[in-house]
């Protein structure tokens, strides 16, 4: 019974950094996100999210579920990613911290239309979800993404 009293002691210290580790791993925004599309609630595409050398994040489309043509790419984009495909294409970009689960001051790109929008983001439920808003001036648009 001591014995048994004993591990118990020993590994509840264990357990809670177990937790703590969780809970850490929840509170930042990187990793592999599912990106819902708010008109379908269908998952369209999965985005890697990681933190660049400066502290900022970005975002780059890992897969795309279901694309309209084989191999798509960025015939509306107006800048650098003209042209390319957008499976492993860049679309969040400069992220930085804002408080406590939140990001801002970046840009998401909508590679559909070609447009780039000023962005936030901030964890929601727990750090299971992201919620990604994409804004022009006063308008702004959210999407809800699924932690994978």
């Amino acid at each position: 019974m001591r014995k048994t009293f004993k591990t118990l002691l020993l590994a509840l210290p264990l357990a809670m950094a177990g937790i703590t580790a969780a809970q850490a791993d929840n509170a930042s925004a990187e990793g592999r996100w599912r990106q819902i599309d708010p008109d379908t609630h269908r998952a369209k595409s999965i985005v890697e999210i990681s933190r660049t050398s400066n502290g900022t994040l970005h975002g780059r489309i890992i897969e795309l579920l279901n694309p309209s043509r084989p191999n798509p790419t960025c015939d509306k984009c107006s800048d650098d990613r003209k042209g390319k495909p957008i499976t492993g294409m860049e679309i969040i970009r400069g992220m930085r911290a804002d408080g406590a689960n939140k990001w801002s001051g970046g840009s998401i790109l909508k590679p559909d239309e070609g447009k780039v929008y000023k962005s936030k983001m901030e964890l929601i439920e727990g750090g299971r979800k992201l919620q990604v808003s994409g804004c022009i001036a006063f308008i702004c648009k959210s999407q809800v993404w699924e932690r994978m």
